[in-house]
């Protein structure tokens, strides 16, 4: 099979000068594959056994994981084990995609985005600052099974909420968009979200960006649209408040607000805002979430982290 040196987006390998593309070295084949992408790899492994015995080779699937895997890895008992261990560095890539591991003393998780091999990273609730988190009146610390982390954060009741993690952009994959999420669920008896959206954001630390609402009751449109009013609560010194419980005097529409999305691990996404991470750059990001204009009381969420991860194709 004879065909022209062909350097398309879709990752296919061509050979020029009319060489047999199956009479070419293994290795060759594997450097070809290793400059398309993981998906690409694997696409072309379905297309015949020379493919597919270059695609599993240790040399493709380095070149697909992050260069400073061994780093992020070296920080945690778990990676140094998976380090350690004989799996063959597809099996490493496909490990990091499927089961995200802890790092820096369990504050953070790192796992890797599939398609593209692009780090992801989640912050749990005890690196987040979380104001009045410190206070057993308006925080509770727990465990739950089914949290990737010891502990995470659920909110007994407070009416100032302001959640706040920090990351550094050399931690992320270069030259690529990235998304910040609230990872969260949430107790039978929740209330307060119904009305007055969060505002949400991702910066540069020291500049302001652009803040987006967002709505952490999943089902807070339709109580949007039917104007129920929150029952009346006592107050934190006891007093009756009725001015503080009342509707905001602008209902958001569905165009000018987001709301949280089940995930696949049972848990719930806000997201918070989307970043380009340039290459040549080291900054600090902070990410946000607050709701402090509504003066309602807040009740029944469970904060497991902020997730970091690419967005998809980008």
């Amino acid at each position: 099979m004879a065909v022209e040196m062909n350097d398309q987006a879709n990752g296919a390998v061509a050979v020029a000068g009319g060489i047999d593309l199956y009479e070419l070295p293994e290795g060759c084949i594997a450097n070809a594959l290793s400059l398309t992408s993981p998906r690409d790899a694997c696409r072309l492994s379905l297309v015949a056994s020379t493919f597919r015995s270059a695609a599993q080779s240790d040399d493709v699937w380095e070149r697909f994981l992050p260069p400073d895997y061994r780093d992020v890895l070296g920080r945690s008992a778990e990676g140094i084990k998976l380090l350690r261990s004989s799996m063959s560095k597809k099996e490493l890539y496909v490990r990091l995609c499927d089961e995200p591991i802890l790092i820096d003393n369990g504050t953070k998780s790192f796992s890797l985005e599939k398609s593209s091999g692009k780090k992801c990273y989640m912050l749990a609730a005890s690196d987040l600052t979380i104001v009045w988190g410190d206070t057993p009146r308006y925080w509770k610390w727990i465990s739950l099974s089914e949290s990737r982390f010891a502990v995470v954060a659920e909110l007994l009741d407070v009416c100032w909420l302001e959640i706040r993690g920090k990351i550094r952009s050399c931690m992320l994959s270069p030259d690529s968009t990235y998304a910040a999420y609230l990872v969260f669920s949430s107790r039978t008896r929740t209330y307060g979200f119904e009305y007055q959206p969060a505002e949400a954001s991702i910066v540069i630390s020291g500049q302001e960006g652009q803040k987006q609402a967002v709505h952490l009751d999943p089902d807070g449109a339709q109580r949007l649209r039917q104007h129920i009013r929150p029952r009346r609560r006592r107050g934190v010194f006891g007093l009756r408040q009725a001015a503080l419980m009342s509707q905001p005097e602008t209902i958001p529409t569905d165009s000018d607000v987001q709301y949280a999305k089940q995930r696949g691990d049972g848990w719930m996404e806000a997201k918070l805002g989307e970043i380009f991470i340039n290459g040549g750059q080291d900054v600090e990001l902070d990410m946000s979430l607050m709701e402090i204009k509504g003066g309602n009381w807040k009740s029944g969420l469970i904060v497991q982290g902020i997730e970091v991860r690419p967005k998809e194709g980008k």
